[in-house]
């Protein structure tokens, strides 16, 4: 499905008033009537955009289809391109075999550099090796450092992203 910036869209960007975050603004700056809405999904996947950010994006008025109609997304899921796990309006890790490690470094990277970030001074060098972190490999390599860190609660959600 191709969405396109709205007049609106437009202002929004140009003013860089408050209707877009700045997750938001780099995933709507995409939207250009080229790229589809999972590819841009999966090209802002790390960042933690999900659906509900298009939702948000297309309920402002900020996006629309490229006919100036509003796009029905509510139950729309963008085609072979599976929400990350943990972004808003993600669904939970079903722990599939078939997800490729890919697919699950995306899911995991956005839950890694929320839990790392939020432990502050005490895991700065952690959370700069996450966001070091370029592939599946990379990531599963941190677990065990992001596991003794947070305790194995917080430490859950990061776990079925990359071992499903």
């Amino acid at each position: 499905m191709l969405l396109v910036k709205t007049s609106a869209g437009h202002l929004a960007l140009k003013d860089r008033h408050g209707a877009l975050t700045s997750r938001q603004r780099s995933a709507f700056i995409l939207f250009d009537g080229k790229r589809t809405l999972a590819q841009v999904l999966a090209a802002t996947a790390t960042m933690g955009i999900g659906m509900d950010d298009v939702l948000a994006m297309v309920g402002q008025g900020l996006l629309s289809l490229p006919d100036g109609s509003a796009p029905d997304l509510q139950n729309a899921s963008p085609e072979g391109m599976p929400a990350p796990v943990g972004a808003p309006g993600a669904a939970p890790a079903t722990g599939e075999a078939s997800s490729s490690p890919m697919e699950r470094y995306q899911a995991a990277y956005p839950i890694a550099t929320e839990i790392t970030s939020s432990l502050g001074l005490r895991g700065f060098r952690l959370n700069l090796a996450v966001e070091g972190a370029r592939s599946f490999d990379d990531l599963a390599a941190l677990a065990p450092k992001i596991r003794e860190l947070v305790g194995d609660e917080k430490y859950r959600r990061l776990e079925r992203a990359l071992f499903g």
